[in-house]
């Protein structure tokens, strides 16, 4: 006899009724994806009509042949790559230490220190002190305007503060101490070869902001050669948007139409292109994403 036929009736219902939930949450998240993918392959006009509205209709491989053809696509692509693999880089490289000090009880001055973080998770500068900053170090169209403005994210140190207090052993580093080793020897030699989750949980992190931002280089960039992906793949929208709410003449309406639809081919199948390195690399790092979100959990 089955666990689930001797469980009461509410008990039954209530794993019904859970189940019915997990299926509609997950139509909700897999019924834009499929779109996406079905919208890549199948003719604009159809798309735009709402006659494809789950599976392909009149397939055609022209958005993705024009995304291999098109130079700012990849070169938006090569410039993403590299400041998203650069901003990580420098993310973990302050975050890592900053919470590995605010982790250490004889830190002196670490409650000072603790509070002047977070009071900037409430108070900031805004856009314009901002741009002004970055203007007057000489960092516009420079991508360190992407990435040294945001080296650091109070949360997630506050989060990676919290493994090392919780996970690395105290009693570990004070022997290692006593065997004459350095902080950084205790930090490097001990503290981050034991510490690969949390790291794998900061670089998801990090790496994934970066890859999605667009709006600092719409800010801080003129030069369209340095345009991240995310800010190529807006302008494709924007001039989709553009076409289809132009009040013009019956001739200049077709050719817009008929570069609007290019540009939808071309909307979908970016989406596709950009999204497709961090799902193929989410589920190697998954379970760690998992235990840092329980991580962050506990407060300390």
């Amino acid at each position: 006899m089955s666990s689930f036929a001797r469980q009461s009736t509410g008990d039954k219902a209530f794993i019904v009724l859970v189940y019915v939930f997990l299926f509609i949450a997950m139509a909700v998240v897999l019924y834009p994806l499929i779109y996406i993918v079905s919208a890549s392959i199948s003719d604009p006009a159809k798309v735009g009509s709402g006659e494809m509205w789950l599976l392909p209709k009149g397939i055609t491989w022209e958005g993705y042949e024009r995304v291999f053809q098109n130079e700012k696509i990849w070169n938006g692509y090569f410039n993403t790559i590299v400041y998203t693999l650069a901003g990580t880089a420098v993310n973990l490289a302050v975050t890592l230490p900053a919470a590995y000090s605010l982790s250490r009880p004889d830190f002196v001055g670490r409650g000072f220190f603790i509070g002047m973080f977070m009071a900037t998770m409430f108070i900031g500068g805004g856009l314009v002190p901002t741009y002004l900053l970055v203007k007057e170090l000489g960092m516009i169209n420079s991508m360190w305007a992407l990435i040294l403005p945001s080296a650091a994210s109070i949360w997630n140190i506050i989060v990676t503060r919290t493994f090392f207090q919780s996970t690395i052993p105290r009693e570990l580093q004070e022997a290692s101490q006593i065997d004459g080793a350095t902080n950084f020897q205790i930090f490097f030699q001990i503290v981050l070869p034991l510490s690969a989750p949390i790291i794998a949980v900061m670089a998801l992190f990090y790496g994934v902001g970066h890859w999605n931002s667009y709006f600092s280089a719409m800010i801080y960039f003129n030069d369209e050669a340095k345009y991240p992906l995310q800010l190529v793949l807006r302008q494709i929208l924007v001039l989709q948007e553009m076409a289809s709410q132009s009040a013009v003449t019956a001739e200049v309406a077709t050719a817009l139409n008929s570069k609007a639809e290019i540009a939808a081919l071309l909307k979908y199948a970016v989406i596709i292109v950009s999204t497709l390195p961090v799902i193929v690399l989410y589920p190697f790092l998954q379970r760690f994403f998992v235990q840092g979100v329980m991580i962050g959990s506990v407060k300390g």
